[in-house]
């Protein structure tokens, strides 16, 4: 899995999801997610503890890419990639 560290990865949509309580900010990225072409970049922004749980196994079991997963200020960054 890359890190903003490792490489440097476009983000084409970012999903502010903070504030939002589960399910709020996967079903932003899923409502992303449907509305991007395959290849797009998505961050997702949650303040929501779930959501670093949640939206990777979602991520996974829907055959998308989880690019990073980083703890911010009072938030969690989640970078997916829509791969179909």
């Amino acid at each position: 899995m890359a890190t903003m560290t490792d490489t440097t990865i476009a983000i084409t949509r970012t999903v502010d999801a903070r504030g939002s309580f589960c399910p709020g900010p996967l079903m932003e990225l899923i409502r992303a997610i449907r509305e991007s072409q395959v290849g797009a970049v998505i961050a997702v922004y949650s303040s929501d503890k779930g959501s670093k749980t949640d939206i990777p196994k979602w991520v996974e079991k829907a055959g998308h890419r989880l690019l990073s997963l980083e703890a911010r200020d009072g938030y969690d960054e989640i970078v997916v990639e829509k791969r179909r």
